[in-house]
């Protein structure tokens, strides 16, 4: 569903600035993968779902989603593709506008769009049926602004919208990282949910040892722009955080630098 090759980006290049986020990464997610992905600062975690999503050309390298090559497609093209969800609440979401709004149009991601009276009633009903699979309370307030919402309330609606059109790959950026646990327990909880029910290819960054290890049948983990560890099935049911230190020092040689990673 993923097929990354030799992926190559360099930011301020020719400058005293200059930096390799990602030095030749070779990637492939199988269709269903739920992959979560871990590493330092400065790995190029959130570097490579941005070259993903098509917020940057990458310097040198492809990227195919479903064997259609997006290397050099413009990030609203390739949004028909993708779902994607934040690591900031406020973002994915227009928070002026209701929540049935939004989710009208998350519907209509990717389609051509054409002049036509609002939501209609048939609609209406089936956002109402979504919302209450998060029993969150929302599908009582379909015409609340969803600024009005609480981050994990947000957070949910969002995962919604970036799922409705069952992209063929979900990426997901520390979506939990802004919530307290609890919260982010119940986010986490649904997005296993959806990712199931729907068969959702996904790219999960997060900073939190044990929920990488916990979520998806597939983990990796990266060190300056590369993959440097990837692990599935038995081998990763079995692992410990003890363990995931231990190999990051092993294949890295080096002590592993997130704070947030490590408290966590």
């Amino acid at each position: 569903m993923l097929k990354i090759t030799n992926l190559q980006k360099t930011f301020n290049p020719g400058t005293v600035n200059a930096k390799m986020a990602l030095c030749g990464l070779d990637l492939t997610l199988r269709d269903g993968d739920f992959v979560t992905v871990i590493g330092g600062n400065g790995a190029g975690k959130s570097t490579l779902l941005n070259a993903i999503a098509g917020v940057w050309t990458p310097d040198y390298g492809t990227i195919e989603i479903d064997g259609v090559d997006v290397t050099n497609m413009p990030e609203y093209k390739r949004a028909k593709f993708l779902g994607r969800v934040f690591q900031d609440p406020m973002m994915g979401t227009a928070p002026d506008m209701e929540i049935a709004e939004n989710l009208s149009i998350a519907a209509r991601r990717g389609t051509k769009r054409k002049l036509v009276w609002g939501i209609k009633k048939a609609e209406r009903e089936s956002y109402v049926k979504l919302l209450e699979t998060l029993e969150l309370g929302l599908e009582t307030r379909l015409s609340s602004k969803v600024g009005l919402l609480s981050g994990g309330q947000r957070q949910a609606v969002t995962l919604l919208m970036a799922t409705l059109r069952r992209p063929k790959l979900l990426l997901l950026d520390e979506h939990t990282a802004a919530l307290d646990p609890k919260t982010a327990a119940k986010v986490l909880e649904l997005t296993d949910k959806l990712v199931n029910e729907n068969h959702l290819t996904t790219l999960m960054i997060t900073h939190n040892m044990k929920d990488a290890i916990a979520h998806g049948n597939r983990l990796i983990m990266m060190n300056e722009g590369k993959v440097i560890l990837d692990v599935e099935g038995e081998q990763k049911k079995n692992l410990t955080v003890e363990d995931l230190m231990n190999l990051f020092v092993k294949e890295s040689g080096k002590e592993f630098t997130n704070d947030r990673a490590i408290l966590s």
